[in-house]
């Protein structure tokens, strides 16, 4: 498990949500499976301090777990930051496990900071939400009865 250095929130713990999240190269996996490579060399990381960020859209991480994982640049972005708008490079194929859910998404590249985010839209995607109150990721229903996913 990689850990994290979290932002210094002073004061603004409130509601604050820290996550534990696992990630895993997507075309690794793919390569595993047709046995191009060995599932040892699948590159995966589980990160135990990944902040809840509302105000993000994507999964947000630090340059050090991109390298780690191998991802592959498939573009860039102007992102609006804390600082004002600046350019931003997005990896492909990170395969995101929350809470038994799974889904494959982008990433938006954080050079200045040395935390993750986790953004909306991954949140959404995988049917989880924010409980500020309880400071944890409420998992939406999936069942016979109820289902987080629509189309309407």
């Amino acid at each position: 498990m990689t850990r994290l250095i979290l932002p210094n929130l002073q004061g603004e713990q409130m509601g604050q949500v820290i996550v534990t999240i696992t990630l895993t190269n997507r075309i690794d996996q793919v390569m595993a499976k047709r046995g191009f490579i060995s599932a040892e060399e699948v590159r995966s990381c589980t990160l135990d301090d990944v902040l809840v960020d509302t105000g993000a859209t994507l999964l947000c991480l630090p340059s050090s777990v991109i390298q780690q994982l191998g991802l592959v640049q498939g573009g860039e972005a102007r992102v609006e930051t804390t600082t004002g708008v600046q350019v931003g490079r997005i990896f492909r194929d990170v395969e995101l496990c929350i809470e038994e859910r799974r889904g494959t998404f982008d990433c938006l590249e954080l050079t200045d900071v040395p935390y993750a985010l986790l953004g909306v839209t991954p949140m959404e995607v995988l049917g989880l939400e924010p409980d500020l109150k309880n400071r944890r990721l409420r998992v939406l229903p999936m069942n016979a009865e109820q289902t987080y996913l629509s189309v309407l």
